[in-house]
């Protein structure tokens, strides 16, 4: 048998649809099969990629501040309100990360040449070199996840999951403003 039509053996999730199959049998629980194993599969894959982060001197957190400041391009440096709607956390939230990150010499705030009221945060060579690294071996770490998976598979797990997200945002947004009417 091709490793494409093997079935997994029967998992907690499979366990528990099984239990409501036998309870309540008329409800669908796919959303549970789908939904569940996403959760789980990042809940498992968290420890390993945070001990990835952990070796370079970092925090989940503080890895998402110096990996978007990396990917933001050269010069590497944004406003902190750039940062903190990326990140989508407070803004009290992103000045703890950033004091912990500038006393590890991994980012520099500076002032803005166009606006002298304005500071903006920088990633240090050292940061970028950290941030690199780290960025490196958590890719490497998330492929070894993937190897179970044939490439065929992966990118049409990804594309089914970008278009699950794409779904879950937009009928959320709907549920949203449906609770905002009177």
């Amino acid at each position: 048998m091709s490793r494409q039509t093997e079935s997994p053996p029967p998992d907690h999730v499979e366990q528990r649809r099984s239990q409501w199959r036998r309870e309540l049998p008329e409800v669908d629980t796919i959303g549970m099969a789908v939904l569940g194993r996403a959760r789980l599969a990042t809940i498992l894959a968290r420890g390993p990629i945070e001990r990835v982060f952990a070796r370079h001197g970092l925090d989940t957190g503080e890895f998402d501040v110096v990996s978007t400041l990396l990917r933001s391009g050269p010069p590497y440096r944004l406003r902190p309100t750039e940062l903190y709607n990326a990140l989508m956390i407070s803004s009290g939230g992103l000045t703890d990360r950033l004091n912990r990150l500038q006393k590890a010499g991994l980012i520099a705030r500076r002032r803005s040449e166009e606006d002298a009221r304005s500071l903006l945060v920088e990633l240090t060579a050292k940061g970028r070199a950290v941030a690199e690294a780290a960025f490196r071996e958590d890719m490497a770490l998330e492929a070894q996840l993937l190897e179970g998976l044939t490439q065929e598979e992966r990118y049409r797990l990804a594309a089914l999951l970008a278009r699950l997200v794409a779904v879950v945002t937009e009928r959320s947004a709907g549920q949203d403003r449906d609770l905002d009417r009177p």
